[in-house]
């Protein structure tokens, strides 16, 4: 039997996100307009066989909670996520962002930081083009890395977005009253 995968939209203050999960967790978490929504959903299809993504009509237990932490997150009620993730990339990948998972909620580091802790130092260019293909917006937390001077830099959901989560995390973005 085929592998099904489900998917549901879920407005954000931010706007609508697309979430897909397997049985084995969530495997996309995208902004619905992002320009690599497309490729990202065809590589998830793909890693499970080229399965069709079908539309939740009841949200499954992974979308649910997916839905469910996200507005807590925004709501400022949230620091971690818990919801099992079915990752989709490389080896490489797959460890690059894992090492996104461990910076703190409120806090950033650069890539070369980032690409220190994954024991890689002359990797940082490779640890860049891994997180730009990160394929879970916000749960697995690519908006917490920055320049090496501080700057805000490549967030394919768009540096607004980038600001305002930043912002959020450090106490000075109030998304509550959308809740």
């Amino acid at each position: 039997m085929a592998a099904v995968l489900h998917s549901l939209l879920i407005p954000t203050p931010l706007g609508e996100m697309l979430a897909i999960a397997s049985d084995r967790g969530l495997c996309l978490l995208d902004f619905a307009e992002q320009k690599s929504l497309q490729r990202h959903t065809a590589q998830v299809r793909q890693a499970h066989g080229g399965v069709e993504v079908a539309s939740a009509t009841a949200a499954t237990a992974v979308l649910h909670a997916t839905q469910l932490q996200l507005a807590q997150y925004f709501a400022g009620q949230r620091q971690a996520f818990d919801v099992p993730l079915d990752w989709v990339g490389t080896d490489f990948q797959v460890r690059v962002w894992q090492t996104l998972l461990r910076i703190p909620f409120g806090q950033t580091c650069s890539y070369a930081q980032q690409s220190e802790a994954l024991g890689q130092p002359r990797a940082v260019r490779a640890v860049a083009n891994a997180n730009g293909q990160n394929k879970i917006s916000i749960i697995v937390p690519c908006h917490r890395v920055v320049g090496s001077n501080g700057t805000l830099t490549g967030y394919a959901g768009g540096l607004p977005r980038k600001q305002a989560l930043i912002a959020l995390e450090a106490g000075q973005q109030d998304f509550s009253r959308h809740f």
